[in-house]
């Protein structure tokens, strides 16, 4: 059957978006061809918000049946942290047919060259884009976010992530061209020639782990990177969100299919309750890319175990702020109240521990000491929680219950500066929605160390009593060096201590950002621009999204013709 959509369609429709994306990623300016706005969408084919809402309702109750090699079953019990059951079912694969269907579509993908595979995910990414209402529904219900962050981040963002990857993909495979002619003079004899091919070929089949929180923002990055560089992709998403990374794999099969590839390029690996396949399938030969979001334990175990892939994760970590003095004392906590806030904490970017001198800081309005800024700081996140409606939207709902019993543990680890109180979702009563806690710690005291060295992910943060502002900078070394961290934050208005802060974090590779008081936070990146995590501490084996992210998904062979 010839292809619906063909290589010129497809090229002369997304080169534009490729070209702009490419000159993004080498100025680093502010770029986004993905509305953030939810009024922005509802034209030329675009579904506006009554329209998504109806398609994410029918999805309900259903199976959804994706046409892939191996279907031995059908799962599902998806439970919304907002109290809804989605009764989706999915298909449940025999890897022994589903993967070597996979494998069988690889060569005439890898044949269509950079260029084609590039405007083939682009297709992907603006027909995800095309629904992005309908997606903001199905991350909010299986991640807990609020919908207007499950419509920004679940949508543009993520979709930003996948083509800021599909991008250095295609810088990386035509930094060698396609074919060269070589010849070297031999003096009197006749030169030596060669006719050089050069062919970007695959590693082989790519294991996209998803996570629960960004089960599109985390997900898209590994998957188009991989599908870009000629892999197959097979995802596997976290048991509670699934729905999410389902959708994604329908549309690229749809995709895929119109252009004339295999469908089983990208499949969906849904598991049974409790069957708990990623280790079986991160081990088997098949998969050479794995790519992982999730515990620092299991990242752990990918990286030891799954020695016949390429394996790129993103775990844990314990993100610093230091505070130091300010001249924006009111931004300074507003900005911070807002950063413990989002998403209840629950992101890998929130800050955990907030560093203070045990004397005090310097700021605009006066010196405060540790208990007044820490009152202070606890004020303005009452504050900006005070009113319930606009608390739920920001908080979303607890995603699971591991994050209750740590939230509720967090008060008595030391002095509670900040307690956590419950809010109720009229729209969803089944919702756990929950304020942060803070808890002030001494520093010097031994006993104290436990809690602030380790992740405690979720809506809970650690004032942590220092006696200088030197001791503050070491035990942020330590702490990247030991524990990693996605972010970094400090504020200060003094040049050695800026240039201090920063040598740590240039020379512990962490990303750090001075003195956040408007509407840019430490726990939010922009794609094409912003560095996700570095790859250099314990935090992330990789960056979201360099080079290094990409190039070794793919090898360069290479063809010679004597002639």
């Amino acid at each position: 059957m010839a292809a619906e959509l063909t290589a010129p369609e497809l090229i002369a429709k997304h080169r534009p978006t490729l070209d702009q994306a490419l000159e993004a990623i080498r100025t680093r300016a502010y770029w986004s061809p993905h509305p953030e706005h939810p009024k922005a969408y509802g034209e030329h084919g675009s579904l506006d918000a009554a329209a998504g809402k109806a398609a994410f309702d029918a999805l309900l109750g259903t199976r959804l049946d994706l046409g892939q090699a191996g279907t031995d079953d059908w799962v599902g019990g998806e439970i919304s942290p907002y109290g809804i059951e989605l009764g989706v079912s999915y298909p449940h694969a025999d890897l022994d047919v589903l993967l070597p269907a996979m494998k069988a579509g690889q060569p005439a993908w890898r044949d269509a060259g950079a260029e084609v595979r590039a405007v083939v995910c682009l297709e992907i990414l603006k027909r995800i884009s095309d629904r992005t209402h309908e997606f903001a529904h199905a991350v909010m219900h299986t991640s807990g976010q609020a919908f207007l962050m499950a419509f920004q981040a679940g949508g543009p963002h993520a979709q930003d992530r996948g083509l800021e990857a599909v991008a250095y993909a295609y810088a990386e495979q035509v930094r060698t061209p396609e074919s060269a002619e070589w010849s070297k003079p031999q003096g009197k004899r006749d030169p030596l020639v060669l006719t050089k091919n050069f062919t970007p070929v695959p590693r082989g089949i790519g294991l996209v782990i998803g996570c629960n929180t960004f089960p599109t923002w985390n997900g898209y990055p590994g998957l188009f990177a991989s599908l870009a560089t000629g892999n197959a992709v097979l995802v596997k998403p976290h048991p509670r969100a699934v729905l999410p990374l389902a959708l994604t794999v329908r549309i690229a099969r749809e995709v895929l299919t119109e252009a004339g590839f295999a469908a089983d390029l990208v499949a969906l690996a849904a598991e049974r309750p409790g069957e708990g396949i990623a280790k079986a399938l991160a081990t088997r030969p098949e998969i050479r890319i794995i790519d992982y979001t999730g515990s620092t334990s299991f990242g752990d175990w990918l990286e030891a175990n799954a020695r016949q892939a390429q394996v790129y994760t993103e775990k844990a970590g314990v993100n610093t702020v230091i505070v130091h003095s300010t001249d924006d004392y009111k931004g300074m906590l507003s900005n911070l109240a807002f950063s413990l806030s989002l998403y209840s904490g629950q992101m890998c970017t929130t800050p955990q521990n907030l560093l203070i001198p045990r004397e005090g800081i310097l700021t605009d309005q006066g010196p405060k000491t540790f208990d007044e800024a820490t009152a202070d700081l606890a004020r303005a996140v009452d504050g900006l929680l005070g009113d319930d409606a606009r608390a739920n939207a920001l908080l979303g709902a607890i995603v699971n219950p591991d994050v209750k019993a740590r939230l509720e543990a967090a008060a008595g680890l030391g002095e509670v500066a900040l307690a956590s109180r419950e809010i109720s979702n009229p729209e969803f009563p089944g919702a756990v929605v929950r304020t942060p806690v803070i808890v002030k710690l001494d520093g010097a005291k031994p006993d104290a160390e436990a809690a602030y060295m380790s992740e405690c992910f979720g809506p809970v943060s650690f004032a942590v009593a220092l006696d200088s502002v030197t001791d503050a900078v070491e035990l942020l070394r330590r702490t990247v060096r030991e524990k990693g961290a996605m972010t970094v934050g400090a504020y200060t208005t003094d040049s050695e201590v800026e240039r201090a802060i920063e040598e740590v974090c240039l020379e512990e590779a962490a990303q750090l950002s001075f003195n956040l008081t408007g509407g840019v936070f430490v726990n939010q990146t922009a794609a094409f621009s912003d560095f996700h995590g570095s790859g250099g501490n314990p935090a992330a084996n990789a960056a979201l999204c360099d080079g290094a992210f990409v190039a070794n998904r793919f090898r360069v062979v290479e063809v010679r013709h004597q002639g």
